[in-house]
């Protein structure tokens, strides 16, 4: 057998192999939905991803014989080493990911290749997957590969987490997707809950208007970093990077699917819901050519999807402990509820994700009946 090198990616060309790998080791998994690769490649481009703005990142392939085996990716991201350690991430704390690899041995070198990295830029703990930021997609997939991932979410080979295991890792933290029947209506308690928040005066929940869409991404970005940021893993989104992702999605943003809370006229909480975009998007494996452009724009227009995501809510700190707080949100969620069956055709919804930890946000989950469909695990490991 050939043997097996890792080289760092130094150029476009590796970037693009970087990228083509993923779509030669999942090619006959039937649940890998495969990204547009324009975009899979601007996410591991520095001028064209804002994120590189504060973080800095190495890409690693695995070659032998000629042929690419595996992938992994090192980073260091400066707002992650300025956060509470108790939080996560903090000063020593570099991480990895886009991983992937042909088989155990593969996957151990590719993986020692980026500690040796981190341990180069003076990082004492690695991380990972996190690929490459926690706002972009975390963690390992361990429960529920037998269905695709839903827009913005990872789906990852099986065999991963015993090779990561036997690495030396261990469990950070868990983070879940959760379920939901959207053609079912709530409880009774929380039907009764919601029906007292539009009686209360002090309480107006809003669509968001897309005319106004930068002023509404602001407003969107102050409550995200207020709410998340006494989180685990918590690392604030930047200016630059907001615009950046509201740029990307503001295609599949549709104003009766996002929702703004006010109590007494003061933005307070939010919800974020996409239509399921990699519904669409699996056929196309990765290009919009030839007539992928023009199937993908007609969906755009006036998109049909059996799954709503929601992919972010948050409430303001100071209103966390408060009965306000799930009715807030209870109210958001079945606003997006009842737009996403009437106007959409959606039947199912998937929240997420969601700490395992959140106790608020678990509580919210089985409170309308949701049921964890996949969790994906962030590992750790000193160096």
């Amino acid at each position: 057998m050939s043997e097996l090198q890792i080289v760092p990616v130094t150029d476009a060309r590796g970037r693009r192999a970087f990228v083509d790998y993923a779509f030669a080791h999942y090619a006959q998994d039937p649940n890998w939905v495969p990204p547009l690769k324009s975009e899979a490649l601007a996410m591991v481009t520095p001028e064209k991803n804002a994120w590189f703005t504060h973080a800095e990142q190495q890409l690693f392939l695995a070659e032998r014989g000629g042929r690419t085996v595996g992938r992994v990716a090192a980073h260091v991201d400066r707002l992650a080493l300025e956060q509470p350690a108790e939080q996560g991430f903090g000063p020593g704390t570099g991480f990895w990911g886009f991983f992937d690899a042909e088989d155990e041995a593969t996957g151990r070198a590719l993986i020692a290749a980026a500690e040796d990295w981190l341990r180069g830029k003076g990082m004492a703990r690695a991380v990972g997957p996190v690929s490459s930021s926690v706002w972009e997609e975390p963690g390992l997939l361990v429960q529920g590969h037998d269905h695709p991932p839903t827009v913005m979410m990872g789906h990852q080979d099986a065999r991963y987490q015993g090779w990561i295991e036997a690495a030396g890792y261990e469990r950070a933290k868990d983070l879940f997707t959760y379920d939901l029947d959207i053609l079912t209506p709530f409880p009774p308690l929380v039907e009764r809950i919601i029906a007292a928040g539009e009686k209360n005066a002090r309480i107006r929940v809003r669509k968001v208007d897309k005319s106004r869409f930068a002023d509404e991404a602001a407003i969107i970005l102050r409550i995200l970093n207020d709410a998340w940021s006494d989180n685990w893993g918590f690392v604030p989104l930047t200016d630059p990077e907001v615009a950046e992702v509201g740029k990307k999605l503001k295609p599949i943003v549709y104003e009766d699917l996002i929702y703004i809370a006010e109590v007494e006229g003061e933005p307070v909480a939010f919800m974020i819901t996409l239509p399921d975009l990699n519904e669409p998007l699996k056929p196309l494996n990765g290009s919009l050519f030839p007539f992928g452009w023009a199937k993908l724009l007609l969906w755009l227009r006036r998109p049909t999807a059996r799954t709503m995501r929601v992919p972010l809510m948050g409430v303001v700190k100071r209103l966390q402990a408060s009965r306000l707080a799930s009715q807030l949100a209870f109210m958001m969620i079945e606003y997006s509820r009842t737009a996403a069956v009437a106007r959409y055709g959606a039947s199912r919804g998937e929240i997420g994700w969601i700490l395992e930890d959140n106790q608020g946000m678990v509580a919210i989950a089985d409170t309308i009946g949701a049921k964890i469909n996949k969790i994906y695990r962030i590992f750790s490991k000193q160096l």
